[in-house]
């Protein structure tokens, strides 16, 4: 038995996986804590799992990896300079590991494999990603990991950058530009966490969109994670490799 300590046990997502750890038969809670509670027991357990907020994230991870637990991290807001961080505090303890995802639903994962693969093939492309009202970071980290693979992939085809002729607007009207691909947020009541894809060519136009409409959809990358960290080395970034994506 695997035992699971969740940060942020309180939320919404916390929750929902305080959940499915104590329905899953090789798995066992062992602590539950939310802000400002003391972190102690979590250095009982083998694996901590964090949705939290960026603001209290890395103290989270440094304190667990300090304890020698595993850590499956699906807050969002890590930029590479706090991913090299975790790499550094990891080097400082090996034997302990982390994997920090994005996105741990099969279907985003999708979305962003396929959107990489397309978008060397069109001469324009644009993220929309639309959630709740409660969210607090805009454009969400699925977005940014997603503009990130599209550049990555035109780059190594030689695709040109997406043309715009824009010389007058609003700010923001264009959205956040994230590697040189455009970006918009929408955050309204009755939305979940969806995010389409569109690209254009010459007389065509291909979307590609994903849609989670509960936490469910999470579980089972999350709890594919925290069976896998304690054998993957390091840090891990994304669970594709974990699913086969």
């Amino acid at each position: 038995m695997t035992t699971v300590a969740v940060f942020g046990a309180g939320g919404r997502m916390g929750r929902e996986v305080v959940a499915a750890v104590e329905a899953a038969p090789d798995l066992t809670l062992g602590a539950t804590i939310d802000s400002g509670d003391d972190p102690a027991p979590v250095a009982e357990a083998d694996v901590m799992v964090d949705f939290t907020v960026p603001d209290a994230v890395m103290g989270n991870v440094e304190w667990s990896i300090a304890h020698g637990v595993h850590c499956v991290v699906g807050t969002t807001g890590f930029t590479p300079e706090r991913l090299d961080t975790v790499r550094g505090w990891l080097a400082a303890q090996p034997g302990t590991n982390a994997v920090i995802a994005s996105n741990f639903s099969v279907g985003a994962l999708l979305m962003m494999k396929f959107a990489a693969e397309a978008a060397r093939f069109y001469e324009s492309v644009e993220i929309i990603e639309l959630h709740h009202p409660d969210k607090v970071d805009a454009p969400s980290g699925t977005a940014r990991t997603t503009a990130g693979r599209i550049a990555a992939a035109r780059a190594a085809a030689g695709t040109a950058p997406s043309p715009d002729a824009t010389t007058r607007s609003l700010d923001g009207a264009r959205g956040a530009v994230v590697d040189d691909v455009h970006v918009h947020s929408v955050r309204l009541r009755g939305l979940f966490a969806h995010q389409e894809v569109i690209l254009g060519n010459p007389g065509e136009l291909l979307t590609i969109r994903e849609d989670s409409v509960t936490r469910a959809s999470y579980m089972a990358g999350v709890l594919a994670a925290v069976r896998a960290v304690p054998a993957l080395p390091g840090l891990t970034e994304g669970i594709e490799g974990l699913l086969g994506i």
